[in-house]
């Protein structure tokens, strides 16, 4: 099998994970405005993490990210600023989720990673791109 491989100055890699984490208590709070919006802004901070986003899907209660990254990445400070800069932003342009919040807190303090190998990229691909929500209002 032939890999798609990445180059550092001293290095051959490929690195690619599956995130996921949800809302506080799975309150359903994501709609599909919300949900654009969040996508954009998980675009914007991985970019400035030099992470190449290569699937996002949202429900309406969590988030799945298929994304490759540099070995030099600092994935908890990675996750830690998708969290927090999309908590932030999410309740500053939708005042009006804080209502259905559990004390006004957006995310759960935990989440789900998990490395994935190149034979199963595409079949994980197409799993978190199937999993757009249908009940996101």
């Amino acid at each position: 099998m032939k890999y798609k491989l990445d180059r550092g100055a001293h290095s051959v890699y490929s690195l690619h994970y599956h995130l996921i984490f949800v809302v506080k208590y799975r309150r359903k709070v994501l709609n599909h405005e919300i949900i654009d919006f969040l996508k954009q802004k998980i675009h914007e901070i991985s970019e400035t993490f030099k992470v190449e986003v290569l699937a996002i899907e949202c429900d309406v209660d969590h988030v799945r990210i298929l994304f490759k990254a540099k070995p030099t990445l600092n994935i908890p400070k990675y996750i830690n600023a998708l969290k927090t800069i999309t908590s932030r932003e999410i309740k500053r342009k939708f005042p009006e989720v804080k209502e259905r919040l559990w004390e006004k807190v957006l995310w759960s303090p935990s989440y789900f990673l998990a490395t994935t190998g190149q034979v199963t990229l595409d079949v994980l691909r197409k799993y978190v791109e199937s999993q757009g929500g249908n009940d996101a209002d």
